[in-house]
């Protein structure tokens, strides 16, 4: 195990050490699980160039089957349309 020192909040190290109390763990305990929990998220996470690959795959490739064609211009009141549903 490597040794760090890290600097938090005042605010983030009150809720921090919390969570570890309520948990019955250390501090680093505690800190080492966000830590983990965080980045195997990310590692799951698709990357930000294939999220830009997959939304320029998709646009402009389906039509509104009511004829919409002025949806850029008036996108608003087409949204607030399609939420009064």
């Amino acid at each position: 195990m490597v040794r760090t020192q890290i600097q938090l909040p005042q605010d983030q190290y009150r809720r921090l050490k919390r969570w570890a109390q309520q948990r019955g763990i250390s501090l680093s305990e505690a800190v080492r699980r966000c830590v983990a929990e965080r980045l195997a998220t990310e590692q799951n996470a698709p990357s930000r160039d294939t999220l830009v690959r997959e939304a320029l795959a998709v646009a402009g490739a389906y039509r509104d089957p009511t004829g919409a064609r002025d949806v850029a211009r008036e996108h608003d009141a087409h949204l607030a349309r399609a939420y009064r549903k």
